[in-house]
């Protein structure tokens, strides 16, 4: 389930939540302090995985949802920057995104360009900024090689917690042990075969929703 709207009307937590709740002051009661709660339950994974924006997937369909996804964003076509991120990741389990930004080589500053003492007028392109890492870790999740494992939260000196949470990433794999390998998860079904199974299933759900349309968010 995306959170925010889509292409599909009535498919979001957006759409089915008060707006007092989901862009008021007060997130307390809201969806945005549900995540880590739902993913820590067990029942779905959560990730930027809509059109690089955030949602759910349930266990159940998570395999043929990684089946369909890694068919479509495969690791022999990212990019050398975001390889790099993934196997960080891996070598560790599971990171905050801090850390691993810094530990990818990734400054935290969002600064494209910085300043060139040897030509002024000419600023040095910055490539691993924190911009940059934001998008490769977010194609990352769009192919389901990574996802958040949880949000973890400032504390006052009262005890409380406060702002937004910071996502701590993993791999479905560390994750969702269980899972793998896709092949015997998914009993052997092709990534289209996948992707045909997931249409029927939010056609069902949606039964007005154009195909085109049900495409484009899977």
């Amino acid at each position: 389930m995306p959170f925010f709207k889509n292409g599909i009307d009535g498919f979001s937590i957006e759409e089915i939540t008060p707006p007092e709740l989901l862009f008021g002051d007060d997130f307390s009661d809201g969806p945005w302090q549900w995540k880590g709660h739902i993913i820590a339950n067990w029942e779905s994974a959560y990730g930027k995985f809509f059109g690089k924006k955030a949602g759910f997937i349930s266990l159940l369909w998570l395999p043929d949802f990684i089946n369909w996804r890694r068919s479509q964003f495969p690791l022999d076509k990212q990019d050398a920057d975001a390889l790099h991120i993934l196997e960080v990741l891996k070598e560790n389990e599971s990171m905050l995104s801090k850390q691993l930004k810094v530990a990818s080589g990734f400054t935290l500053s969002r600064r494209k360009k910085v300043f060139n003492p040897e030509s002024p007028t000419e600023p040095i392109v910055h490539k691993r900024n924190g911009t940059t890492f934001d998008a490769l870790i977010a194609q990352l999740q769009m192919g389901t090689h990574a996802c958040i494992a949880d949000f973890e939260y400032q504390v006052s000196r009262s005890g409380q917690t406060y702002g937004w949470g910071v996502a701590r990433y993993c791999t479905p794999e560390a994750m969702y042990p269980g899972l793998f390998p896709i092949e015997r998860a998914v009993d052997g079904r092709t990534p289209m075969q996948s992707r045909q199974l997931i249409i029927n299933h939010i056609k069902t759900l949606f039964p007005f929703a154009s195909l085109r349309k049900i495409e484009k968010i899977i």
